[in-house]
């Protein structure tokens, strides 16, 4: 709608008539709507057009810019804008033919389709086979990226198979063994019932390991956390702040002297919070007994507005241990950080100032529990995609007009190939060609007018000098020679010529007082004297 009132007003300018101005208005309005259809031959009948009439002008850009990003190949690329030139020139200097000045006309004309056209059509297609390359360079990068993830997801399900495996045939043996073993101690009729006792604390303890040995096998294997399995006599074995209760009977069944304390309105935790609770406090139990045997131990569960806290304190070691005796891998409490930090929280641990130590977590209550505290979001980064995906490829809308391979062939051919600093060279390189040539055309037009200026004009105070009577070489060399295109035509305007009389006609230097006429100046010489000269106006051209 746009272009087509543009073209009207245009032709109206142009003094066209109401049929014409109409006409050119529905086929701008028509061919604006094909152009990406049929970009080649909208280019070249707009040309065409263009040639014949300037209401097509301003549509001229808009194709050449349309079907310089929606040609594919560049031999049809040059093939479409060189018949478009050849049709707009030849058009053009056929409808102004005035057989005087034809270079100058084939000149301009050429000038006006470079500027106007070739430049629009380059910088589209260079903008458009970068905005391809890019998005062809996303969606390879995020399918690589996929790609990766596959491949380091089947590794490490490969290797905690293989470590599941490991487990299940060492410990799994171990830990059967101790249960078989306990189990006939514990029917010995020689044994005392403190002794039986005890032997059932072991006995209990070695099912549990069995039991969660086998969870373990299970999330290594699948990489999901299995059921809670049920224990002894059907009992279940909670893997939570439920079973923080279980572990502490389990430490005084012992003879560990443990306290347990809760504190706050009791609320749900996600299950992964849940969870780590539960391993925190199992992992400083197990760290007090083996580190300080006997000692005091007092567990509280802080159920805070924000966040839960779980604290397990112990004294100072009753008696020293011997060098060796205690075994430990170092993997407990740097264990218990890490799972703190996946789930949102964090621990610390630490030497109390009697001598004991420390361990304290904070975690968040999540999504479950949430109401009205904070929720807690895991610490883990994001997926790294390099921080460059687009959001419009991933979600595969949009994208570029013109195909990869195409754009990746005429690149490649340029040099693209050798990275973003040839392309961005090779774009820098048409954009800066393109401005210098634009540059010098327009100085060199400039230049040509000012040069054809002053051959057929002149100041109105050299019109007033002159003399009738005055000899005519005298007159003609104060004057210019008046062979310029400029004032083609305007000697057959104007009153009547003098019989026999050899006229010369100049533009003036001065503006008129309207736009639609301008002043000339026309002397007539005969018989080799001035005989009349006159100041009129004539329709501007």
């Amino acid at each position: 709608m746009v272009l087509g009132l543009l073209a009207a007003g245009t032709e109206e300018l142009l003094r066209s008539g109401n049929l014409r101005l109409w006409a050119v208005s529905a086929a701008v309005v028509v061919l604006s709507l094909m152009r990406r259809r049929l970009p080649v031959t909208v280019l070249v009948v707009t040309s065409a057009l263009a040639g014949l009439s300037g209401g097509f002008a301003l549509l001229l850009m808009v194709v050449a810019w349309s079907s310089g990003r929606r040609i594919a190949g560049a031999g049809l690329a040059l093939g479409a804008f060189t018949a478009s030139y050849a049709l707009y020139a030849g058009l053009t200097v056929a409808v102004s033919w005035s057989g005087t000045w034809p270079l100058t006309q084939v000149l301009f004309t050429t000038l006006y389709f470079l500027a106007t056209t070739l430049v629009p059509g380059l910088a589209s297609r260079y903008w458009t086979q970068r905005r391809t390359l890019l998005h062809a360079l996303q969606e390879r990068n995020a399918q690589l990226i996929r790609e990766r993830a596959m491949i380091v997801g089947q590794a490490r399900l490969m290797e905690r198979q293989r470590i599941a495996q490991d487990m299940h045939d060492s410990l799994g043996h171990r830990l059967a063994l101790i249960s078989v073993h306990t189990g006939a101690l514990e029917v010995d009729r020689e044994l005392t019932a403190r002794q039986r006792e005890v032997v059932g604390v072991l006995r209990d303890a070695s099912v549990h390991a069995m039991h969660e040995l086998r969870e373990v096998v299970g999330i290594l294997r699948d990489g999901v956390e299995g059921p809670v399995q049920g224990g002894e006599g059907g009992q279940s074995t909670a893997r939570g702040t439920a079973g923080i209760e279980e572990l502490t009977a389990a430490a005084r069944a012992a003879g560990s002297a443990v306290e347990l304390r809760r504190t706050g309105r009791i609320r749900a935790l996600a299950a992964a919070s849940d969870h780590a609770a539960y391993r925190i406090v199992q992992e400083a139990l197990t760290n007090a007994y083996k580190h300080a045997p006997g000692a005091e131990i007092a567990v509280e569960l802080r159920y805070e507005p924000d966040s839960f806290v779980v604290e397990i304190v112990n004294g100072p070691q009753g008696h020293a241990r011997p060098a060796g005796e205690v075994v430990s891998g170092g993997q407990g409490l740097p264990g218990l950080h890490e799972r703190a930090r996946l789930v949102g929280g964090m621990v610390h641990t630490g030497q109390t100032q009697d001598g004991g130590f420390r361990v304290a977590g904070v975690l968040p209550y999540g999504a479950e529990g949430a109401g009205g505290g904070l929720a807690g979001a895991p610490m883990v980064d994001a997926e790294d995609d390099f921080r460059q995906q687009s959001r419009m490829v991933l979600r595969g809308n949009g994208g570029p007009v013109m195909d990869w391979t195409v754009s990746e062939r005429e690149l490649a051919m340029s040099g693209g190939r050798r990275g973003t600093g040839s392309g961005v060279a090779l774009g820098c390189g048409i954009g800066a060609g393109a401005l210098v040539l634009l540059v010098l055309a327009c100085g060199f037009g400039l230049y040509f007018l000012v040069v054809e200026a002053n051959k057929g004009m002149i100041d109105p105070s050299q019109y007033r000098s002159i003399e009738i009577g005055t000899a005519e070489d005298e007159v003609r060399e104060k004057l210019p020679a008046g062979d310029t295109f400029m004032t083609d035509g305007i000697d057959d305007e104007g009153p009547e010529k003098p019989a026999g009389a050899r006229c010369l006609v100049l533009m003036s230097s001065e503006i008129g007082d309207s736009f639609d006429t301008e002043p000339v100046f026309r002397f007539c010489f005969r018989d080799g004297k001035l005989i009349e000269k006159k100041s009129y106006e004539v329709a501007s051209r």
